[in-house]
């Protein structure tokens, strides 16, 4: 048996924190637990600030925290597991970062740190305590990590990008009132 010590340790730890989060976020949008609208309501708000179609949003960011979040607490494909987390974290910081930085005034904050820990577990790998090691790290080769993120990362500003020109399109039509009633 291979021995393992503190770096492993806090990699499990950070892992199975960063990952069982991602996974109950996707859950709520996947199917309505924890308290969350499920596909139809997840959906409609994906709609509702720019994301469309709705439910294919909700579709992909579901599976992309569920299975990201999964696999990053499991330790298995961790540079995909790791991208695919931190790719949808970046669509969510981008609803939230007109709100500032902060949580507590509805920022992104919380996304980017989520997001942030997710490309880091990529980057650092998962550890000796996890199945990628176990595995003997078939599916965590160090030329998947530039690619995973690199691939993430082109279809993450794809993503925001055309979110961004639909809410400009949508508040182009809006004027704002010129006096206080």
């Amino acid at each position: 048996m291979t021995s393992f010590d503190r770096r492993d340790l806090g990699l499990l730890l950070l892992r199975l924190g960063t990952g069982g989060v991602l996974a109950a976020h996707g859950t709520q949008k996947l199917f309505g637990w924890f308290g969350g609208h499920g596909i139809e309501g997840t959906g409609a708000f994906m709609e509702s600030v720019g994301y469309a179609p709705g439910k294919a949003s909700a579709t992909a960011a579901g599976l992309a925290e569920t299975g990201g979040g999964a696999l990053l607490a499991l330790g298995l494909a961790t540079p995909a597991a790791g991208a695919a987390a931190a790719g949808a974290m970046g669509g969510a910081a981008a609803i939230h970062t007109p709100n500032g930085f902060f949580n507590t005034e509805g920022g992104y904050e919380y996304a980017a740190t989520l997001g942030l820990a997710a490309a880091g577990l990529a980057v650092a790998g998962p550890g000796r305590l996890s199945l990628d090691h176990a595995l003997r790290h078939v599916v965590d080769r160090g030329w998947m990590v530039p690619v995973a993120l690199a691939g993430t990362a082109a279809v993450t500003a794809v993503v925001v990008g055309l979110r961004t020109q639909r809410v400009r399109r949508e508040k182009e039509g809006e004027q704002e009132a010129l006096f206080e009633e």
